[in-house]
């Protein structure tokens, strides 16, 4: 089959009775055809890449969009709307909040769905009550999406007993879910912030990247210690020997 397009006589009669379209007829129908292909492979270019954008960008490049990409792209946008909300909802703390009495109920018990609070009952003057403040900054810095907040124990608990500081309440939806109450409990001046969140981490308040209890190597090293130097039984195998 001969080609219409080609420089022929016959294509020449063919297009002077109007049977072909003329040389400038063709080209602008070719000319339409490669920009509407050019804009065909830009949408589909603009369709594959919003899902890689961020919210302002979408609204930078929403005249770019066709009616049928505007729908997706504004189901995605209302997605990625949600998911920030959440972003920023889970990391509004960051720091540690200190609280008094009046507050508790608001801060505590009306904390919010889901949400897990630590709170530290301190008095000023007491070292690992210091030691502990100063490990929960670090450790709201680490975990913005858990509540840490710390009042001075007889403002929250009239008549509280200094013995039992520092004192630690874990709540999840106001109910209390692990309590660490005296000195004893948090291994004195030589706790580490690490310890205090494996402590913390196997209450379920918080999810640790640690991989093991950090003081577990020192109390294994002080068990081993202490059974060397238990004294044997009369009558053991050693003295058989």
């Amino acid at each position: 089959m001969q080609d219409p397009n080609a420089d022929t006589e016959w294509n020449d009669i063919l297009r002077k009775k109007g049977i072909l379209p003329s040389k400038d007829s063709l080209n602008e129908l070719e000319k339409e055809a490669e920009e509407e292909e050019e804009q065909r492979i830009l949408q589909q270019s603009i369709v594959k890449t919003y899902e890689d954008m961020t919210l302002e960008e979408l609204e930078e490049n929403e005249d770019e969009f066709n009616e049928e990409d505007e729908r997706a792209v504004e189901m995605y946008r209302q997605q990625r709307l949600a998911e920030w909300q959440a972003t920023k909802l889970k990391n509004k703390f960051g720091e540690v909040l200190e609280i008094s009495g009046k507050d508790y109920v608001q801060e505590v018990t009306k904390a919010g769905e889901g949400l897990w609070v630590i709170l530290h009952l301190y008095k000023q003057g007491i070292p690992l009550c210091a030691l502990i403040n100063q490990h929960f900054s670090g450790l709201a810095r680490k975990f913005p999406d858990v509540k840490f907040i710390k009042a001075i124990s007889t403002t929250c608990i009239p008549n509280y007993p200094d013995r039992n500081l520092p004192t630690i309440f874990v709540y999840l939806e106001g109910e209390i879910k692990a309590q660490f109450i005296g000195p004893l409990v948090f291994g004195g001046m030589n706790l580490t912030m690490d310890e205090l969140e494996w402590k913390l981490s196997e209450s379920g308040a918080i999810k640790t990247d640690l991989e093991g209890n950090p003081k577990k190597p020192i109390e294994d090293a002080l068990l081993s210690s202490v059974r060397g130097c238990v004294p044997l039984r009369r009558g053991s195998d050693s003295e058989e020997d």
